[in-house]
């Protein structure tokens, strides 16, 4: 019995056991008949926009490449650098003409200027009959020329008198009368050397003044030239803080020659600049500091005081060697006036004439000596760098008469 219930159980056993793997075998053929699901449509999500301050994402389906792939700069190979701009090279220096005979040298021009002053008094003179209308003539030539009324009576008288005396007048002699008389009309004892020397420590100071467009600004820095030529180094002062451009234009005459430049800002306080400069002349051991000033308003009592400022301040390094006066020989009688008005703030110790070959009223020389009791120590004859001449009242008057 119990055999029988073994083999009963193993038979049940074995059925159920190929049921099972039929049914597995009848459910893999059913799914492998199954038609494939459609293809949905991807849903494409756009990227997100990178806000301020985030780098932007790599799209999926770019390839990220990696350090390995894009590899690192190597470290052994040259570097190319950025080409560096030159600095402008430094303009040449320029040699300046020696002062000595610069004005007979350009005794030619002064002298196309001038003649109708020589030249008319000498016609006059040779009249055979000087009577009262000859001299009134020659007055009026005289006035003409801006000599100024008391000089003028002055010649005149002296001329009448030598002319009586030497009876016969050839042409030399009236040449030679007349050079006299106005040699010394132009003072020939005057010291006209422009005062350089300084003290034993510190630089000659130079001050130059005088109104705006005389030629001021271009005088100093021809000055500059004439000194560089006679071998002395130079400072520039650029006080003419007032008029714009006036330190650069300064500053480019003074590099021409090598000469350095104190300036300030536009608008800045003159005496200021003019201390620094002295002192910078100290530092360097310059021969001599020149100081531009403003002319600006020249009746006016603020430029007066700035003037008169600018002259104490500087006179705490040392005394001041030099304050010379620029006029415009083309202005006359309003030279004068201005002789006037700056001789009142500052002690003039020298006039410096502009523009003199411009005009024929040379006679301003004599005028504005008897003016300010001080003597004319430099002329200018042009535009040229080197026209800035040292006054020799020989080679003026030989200008004027000619030979």
């Amino acid at each position: 019995m119990e055999l029988v219930e073994i083999v009963i159980l193993a038979v049940v056993i074995a059925l159920v056991a190929v049921g099972l793997v039929g049914g597995l075998v009848v459910g893999s053929r059913k799914k492998k008949q199954l038609p494939p699901p459609p293809p949905s449509t991807p849903t494409i999500t756009p990227p997100a926009e990178p806000q301020v301050g985030e780098e932007a994402e790599t799209p999926r389906d770019e390839a990220r490449r990696t350090i390995d792939e894009v590899g690192l700069p190597d470290a052994t190979a040259p570097v190319e650098e950025a080409p560096v701009a030159e600095a402008p090279a430094p303009p040449a220096l320029e040699i300046p003409e020696p002062t000595a005979g610069r004005l007979v040298r350009l005794r030619a021009r002064l002298a196309r200027s001038q003649n109708s002053l020589g030249k008319g008094l000498l016609t006059l003179l040779s009249r055979d009959n000087l009577d009262e209308d000859t001299w009134e003539e020659i007055e009026d030539t005289l006035l003409t020329a801006d000599v100024g009324v008391a000089p003028t009576q002055e010649l005149v008288e002296r001329l009448r008198e030598r002319v009586r005396v030497l009876g016969t007048r050839t042409p030399d002699e009236l040449r030679t009368l007349l050079r006299e008389e106005l040699i010394t009309l132009l003072g020939p004892d005057f010291d006209r050397e422009v005062k350089t020397e300084g003290g034993a420590e510190t630089p000659g100071v130079v001050m130059v003044v005088g109104v705006n467009g005389t030629g001021k600004t271009t005088t100093t820095g021809k000055l500059a030239r004439v000194l560089v030529a006679d071998g002395r180094s130079v400072v520039l002062g650029a006080a003419d803080t007032f008029r714009a451009a006036a330190a650069d234009q300064l500053q480019t005459w003074g590099e021409r020659v090598g000469a350095r430049t104190v300036r300030g800002p536009e608008g800045g306080d003159p005496a200021s600049i003019a201390y620094d400069a002295v002192k910078e002349g100290i530092a360097e051991g310059a021969d001599v500091v020149l100081i531009d000033t403003a002319g600006r308003l020249h009746t006016k009592t603020g430029l007066m005081d700035e003037l008169g400022k600018v002259k104490r301040v500087v006179e705490k390094h040392g005394p001041l060697d030099e304050i010379l006066l620029v006029l415009d020989a083309t202005t006359g009688q309003n030279g004068l006036v201005q002789a006037r008005v700056f001789a009142e703030v500052v002690d003039i110790t020298g006039i410096v004439l502009t523009k003199l070959d411009g005009t024929a009223k040379g006679g301003i020389v004599i005028a504005v000596q008897r003016e300010l009791g001080v003597p004319v120590k430099l002329i200018g004859l042009g535009e040229g760098a080197d026209d800035l001449a040292p006054f020799e009242p020989g080679a003026f008057v030989d200008a004027l008469i000619g030979d």
